[in-house]
């Protein structure tokens, strides 16, 4: 079988990455440890040191997400600033709505991400000049008008989307070619992981997003991490 080729790809990863240290610092990596996120986190983690990387613990992630989060801490020895959500708030959302309350509403689930995701993220970014994901247009109908780069409104600081042109193919090809660890979830069939509770599976034919709380209509599949205002799109 031929090997797919991305150098192209590749170098143009590069040369972004190297527009990031130049002009953005400081910049993070919003580091979910999935897939197209190892992508990044090796690139970065070999070739751009000054950019640094971020995860959100929820409270809530699989096994699998934290033995590939300790992973990355041995094989790369880079340091993944860990954010947790407020305790209070979480005291409150389970005592108010129970441990498994966002099953029972659009509306619920969003407030658990909010508390969760967002405002974690909130404060990874803040004092930050630039924001760096592994977002991919082909990931969801919420992506499809997804950009390389453009200003983030909510957060005041330039966002960018490197792979959002990439193929699943060409994330994987990366993965193995380059031998970058990640997370054994995907071999299960789980193509995106997010919290435990609000994650599955899905069958082949199936989004790539699907698994992501699939009792939703996909219109509503996101968390509030990447739904803020945008503008000056470059």
């Amino acid at each position: 079988m031929n090997q797919l080729d991305i150098t192209p790809k590749v170098e143009q990863l590069h040369d972004l990455l190297k527009l990031i240290e130049r002009d953005y610092m400081p910049a993070v990596l919003a580091n979910s440890l999935g897939a197209e996120d190892m992508v990044l986190t090796d690139l970065i983690a070999r070739h751009y040191p000054a950019i640094a990387m971020f995860t959100l613990d929820t409270g809530r992630l699989p096994q699998e997400t934290y033995d590939l989060m300790q992973t990355v801490r041995d094989r790369y020895g880079v340091d993944i600033h860990v954010y947790f959500p407020d305790a209070a708030a979480i005291e409150n959302y389970v005592a108010q709505n129970g441990p498994n309350g966002f099953y029972q509403s659009v509306e619920l689930r969003k407030r658990c991400c909010f508390i969760r995701k967002v405002e974690p993220l909130r404060r990874a970014l803040a004092g930050k000049r630039a924001w760096i994901t592994g977002m991919r247009r082909e990931q969801a109908v919420t992506r499809d008008s997804l950009t390389i780069s453009s200003f983030d409104v909510e957060n005041n600081l330039q966002k960018f989307n490197p792979l959002c042109e990439w193929s699943n193919a060409e994330v994987w090809a990366y993965l193995k070619q380059h031998d970058v660890p990640y997370n054994k979830l995907h071999d299960r069939f789980y193509p995106s992981i997010g919290c435990a509770p609000c994650t599955r599976a899905v069958t082949p034919g199936e989004d790539v997003r699907s698994g992501r709380w699939w009792w939703e209509n996909p219109e509503s599949k996101e968390c509030g991490l990447h739904i803020g205002k945008v503008a000056s799109i470059k």
